[in-house]
């Protein structure tokens, strides 16, 4: 009871403090792969949010100081608080987004020159259908980047947006914009570079191929070749898809350490 009628006072405090951390850390935790996935049930997410909130407030704690004033002064100032931190996470997490929808695009690439792109299932991080070999090189390449700790890095760097992005004062738009253009260009960059050793093989293939086909035109090339483009691209994918996945990793988390840099 004594330690109850102690803490009493610093309910409202408390309490206020946890929603404005929780407003950007479940904003952010929104859009991330892999915490995102309608796979997760929303109460999960939102029990995974509550308690990685619960457990930032004592390390927020001195960011958090200068405004926690301000919140408590009026519901007006309180609400004002939380729709800036709400837009902070949102934004921060959707560059994440961004930047992993690089094995999204590798792998609409791949599954076009192996010749899979007539399966398609439900996306929920694309937002749409995708080919079954692309959705596959997205969930083995989640599971890389949790192996590696790379989410820990993205629970790092939003941490540490609290020293870049100050609690209450909304972050310029031009920078946002600008950290979003490069999010975006990487990503394509990095997806055409994942892809790269398939876009080569199908150059390579398809030019064998048309040659073939001057050479022989009684032969029957397509019966021929789409079997044969499968088996070879599905070898070449089998090939290279460790260190595709490694060198994913590895920029996901370069990005994750310069995203609040």
């Amino acid at each position: 009871m004594d330690a109850l009628s102690q803490l009493a006072p610093d309910l409202p405090r408390i309490l206020t403090l946890h929603a404005l951390i929780f407003a950007r850390v479940g904003a952010m935790l929104m859009l991330l792969p892999g915490f995102s996935d309608d796979a997760v049930p929303g109460r999960i997410r939102l029990l995974v949010a509550l308690a990685l909130a619960a457990g930032m407030q004592g390390v927020l704690t001195a960011h958090m100081g200068v405004v926690i004033g301000a919140a408590l002064a009026g519901n007006a100032a309180l609400a004002h608080l939380l729709l800036v931190e709400l837009l902070t996470g949102l934004m921060l997490g959707g560059i994440v987004r961004l930047m992993f929808l690089a094995v999204t695009i590798a792998g609409a690439i791949i599954s076009l020159q192996v010749g899979l792109t007539t399966g398609l299932v439900q996306d929920p991080s694309a937002g749409g259908q995708v080919p079954q070999l692309a959705r596959f090189i997205s969930i083995a390449a989640l599971l890389v980047c949790m192996s590696l700790g790379v989410h820990h890095l993205w629970i790092g760097a939003l941490v540490q947006s609290y020293g870049v992005f100050p609690p209450g004062a909304m972050a310029p738009a031009a920078d946002f914009a600008q950290l979003a253009l490069k999010a975006a260009s990487g990503a394509m960059a990095l997806g055409l570079g994942l892809s790269a050793p398939l876009v080569i093989y199908g150059i390579v293939f398809n030019a064998a191929l048309g040659l073939a086909a001057r050479l022989a035109p009684q032969l029957q090339i397509f019966f021929i070749a789409q079997p044969l483009a499968i088996a070879l691209g599905l070898a070449l994918l089998a090939v290279t898809l460790g260190a595709a996945l490694s060198g994913f990793a590895q920029a996901m988390a370069q990005w994750a350490l310069a995203l609040v840099g």
